[in-house]
């Protein structure tokens, strides 16, 4: 978790995987901490994290046009390679389906 002044900002998950790979599973910041350099720091923190676990030999993400228009430069600027890129289409609701089975939903 990134915290600034207390509050709660962003967060990264991270994933060992198997031959020494380590996946940025998740890494995102909360909206109004968007804009302040946290993002660049936060993935600094998290790829020197990474390279700590034991028998690390590569770490990579998947980025695709969903993330911040700033993540792939952060990730350029860290330096991370682009390894491969592929297009595809898939159908995005304009709306969230809402809770998922079993949420417990409040009026307020």
């Amino acid at each position: 978790m990134a915290y600034l002044a207390g509050t709660p900002a962003g967060y990264v998950e991270l994933e060992a995987q198997a031959a020494g790979s380590v996946e940025i599973v998740h890494l995102g910041l909360l909206p109004r901490f968007l804009g302040q350099g946290l993002g660049g720091h936060l993935l600094t923190v998290a790829l020197e994290e990474a390279w700590r676990l034991p028998d690390t030999t590569r770490v990579w993400v998947h980025i695709d046009t969903l993330d911040h228009p700033s993540a792939l430069a952060n990730y350029s600027a860290r330096g991370m390679q682009r390894y491969r890129e592929r297009t595809r289409q898939c159908d995005i609701p304009e709306q969230s389906p809402g809770p998922w089975p079993g949420a417990q939903v409040t009026a307020h």
